[in-house]
């Protein structure tokens, strides 16, 4: 019985640090401001894709996309429905989350990176005929190259 007493006071006093441990090992979110209409839906299943990934999306509602204070940095023929930034880059689109990383990873010298358009199959754009797009790293003078395929 004695046995049985200590092992429920060791638990109820280890249970706590653990749950406490377990909370601090996981890494915080990464903070990511979009740009988007109110009446978007693909850009909220889009910012819905950014949070299951571990993003922590700051949204701001606007009447029109011109309205971002960052839209006229993207060059016209990579624009999409909705814009983000995060640690200065640029995002526009429907760029997958892990894309999004690697470009937090590599950190490469360009503006940023878009997927131009609505491709079907994108995050947020879910599809049952998928097509194959790529997302664009852009520089601020408007050169392109190819950053990701998918």
């Amino acid at each position: 019985m004695r046995i049985l007493r200590y092992s429920a006071l060791a638990l109820a006093l280890v249970a706590p640090v653990a749950a406490q441990t377990a909370k601090k090992a996981q890494p915080a979110a990464q903070p990511i401001v979009v740009y988007k209409t109110a009446t978007c839906g693909c850009c909220t299943k889009w910012v819905d894709h950014l949070k299951a990934a571990g993003f922590a999306p700051t949204v701001h509602t606007l009447q029109t996309m011109d309205e971002a204070p960052v839209r006229k940095q993207i060059p016209a023929q990579l624009r999409s429905c909705h814009t983000a930034t995060l640690e200065g880059y640029l995002v526009e689109g429907h760029v997958p989350a892990d894309v999004v990383r690697k470009l937090l990873k590599e950190k490469p010298r360009v503006q940023g990176i878009a997927v131009p358009g609505m491709p079907a199959g994108s995050p947020g754009m879910e599809s049952n005929q998928p097509e194959p797009y790529d997302v664009v790293a852009f520089d601020a003078n408007g050169k392109t190259s190819v950053f990701a395929k998918r």
